[in-house]
């Protein structure tokens, strides 16, 4: 199965909404707390950056799968493109964010963003596969008439 460009963008929102949460709930409880800082506010806004900044990654892979015969990455790609989606993540967090979000210490979102990066994708490259038979055929589409 290749996944098409709407399937990739709704398999990485509906894993963001749900593994995602559940996983900063869980990360949350275990980070270090600087002096009265509220974890949660920074990581769930770490986690919305990681879902926006990874939809328009999504459209940049896109465009450069087209250029590979198959038109799609090899499943290690998948693990090696944390690295710039995570640069950017952290740099938009610790300074575009227009919002008062409390300050994440680097440890904090590293923790966060590559165990939920290896998390995802080792979700999608196993058990979706075998219980979503239909997300599988579909392209990765969890809703079949869009795109």
């Amino acid at each position: 199965m290749t996944p098409t460009l709407s399937g990739r963008i709704q398999s990485r929102i509906v894993l963001l909404g749900t593994v995602g949460i559940v996983w900063t709930l869980l990360i949350g409880l275990v980070v270090p707390r600087p002096e009265g800082a509220a974890v949660y506010k920074g990581l769930f806004t770490a986690l919305l950056i990681v879902a926006v900044v990874g939809i328009v990654w999504e459209l940049i892979y896109h465009v450069l799968q087209q250029y590979r015969w198959e038109k799609d990455w090899p499943t290690v790609f998948g693990l090696v493109l944390a690295i710039p989606e995570g640069i950017v993540a952290w740099a938009l967090l610790q300074n575009g964010v227009p919002w008062d979000a409390r300050p994440v210490q680097a440890s904090t979102f590293l923790t966060m963003f590559i165990t939920l990066w290896i998390l995802i994708w080792a979700i999608t490259n196993g058990p979706l596969q075998i219980l979503f038979l239909r997300w599988r055929y579909r392209g990765g589409r969890f809703i079949g008439g869009w795109g």
